[in-house]
């Protein structure tokens, strides 16, 4: 009994150590950006700690050594410099530096539109992908649309990219699983939707599924009723121009967005 007594708080101890290196190892490769604010400690020089900001440019000042360029160093690399930086000048001899990430704010992604919890979220890693920041917002709603809109700067251009999510896991375009930049905007639209009125079990609007066909359409209304008949369906859909076309269509015909097929009454 005493023997169970003694090792759970070491476990519990070494669960902790675990968590805070986990936390420190996964924070080493973090890129600083502006905004973002840091502790930085070197090792037996107390007079060396202070607690600063990244400024706009990606820089701050450092006593001895005066201002340091660290944007888009990763917190690894960023310790290194300013290690070299004392060792170049003969402050140190062999310093150890060590910096602790205070508080996020340079390299964030915005994510808007239909997610469970839009917001502001900082890219952890430098190799945060854009299925990792979708899954931080909670994915995409019941309402939300397959299609991601990715927007950003890359190479001082304005980028933007459309993605299709499902076909990076299904279709293996794992390429279109891209890495984030601070700065970035992802918006996921409103599902596209079809309506369907008429002699129909349950009319209303629906969701465009993959390669949705007419048939489909009609069981997502629950079918005709007792009334109705599949033979007799108008469909009714926007043309380029802005005119709307009615069609006769068969129940293999595709659906597309905005589409409404009304579901007549059988002639007998």
């Amino acid at each position: 009994m005493m023997q169970r007594l003694i090792t759970l708080p070491r476990l519990v101890l070494f669960a902790i150590m675990f968590l805070c290196f986990g936390v420190q190892a996964q924070n080493t490769d973090y890129p600083l950006g502006a905004g973002d604010a840091i502790k930085i400690q070197v090792f037996q020089n107390p007079d060396l700690t202070i607690e600063t900001r990244v400024s706009e440019n990606g820089s701050i000042t450092y006593p001895l050594i005066g201002a340091v360029d660290l944007g888009g160093l990763s917190i690894a690399a960023a310790e290194k410099k300013i290690a070299e930086a004392l060792l170049s000048g003969g402050f140190i001899q062999n310093p150890q530096v060590n910096i602790v990430l205070i508080q996020i704010r340079g390299n964030q992604v915005s994510v808007l539109g239909q997610v469970n919890r839009p917001g502001r979220f900082p890219l952890e890693t430098a190799n945060t992908r854009l299925s990792d920041m979708l899954a931080n917002a909670g994915g995409a709603t019941g309402v939300g649309d397959d299609i991601a809109i990715v927007v950003g700067v890359r190479n001082g251009k304005q980028f933007r990219k459309q993605i299709d999510i499902p076909s990076i896991f299904l279709d293996d375009k794992l390429q279109d699983n891209i890495v984030l930049q601070g700065g970035d905007s992802i918006y996921v639209h409103r599902v596209p939707v079809f309506y369907i009125y008429g002699e129909v079990q349950r009319p209303g609007a629906f969701r465009v599924e993959r390669d949705m066909t007419v048939m489909q359409a009609l069981a997502q209304g629950g079918g005709p009723t007792v009334r109705g008949s599949e033979k007799r369906l108008r469909l009714h859909r926007k043309a380029a121009d802005g005119t709307v076309q009615p069609t006769e269509p068969q129940l293999t015909d595709p659906v597309l967005p905005n589409d409404v097929i009304y579901v007549k009454e059988s002639l007998f």
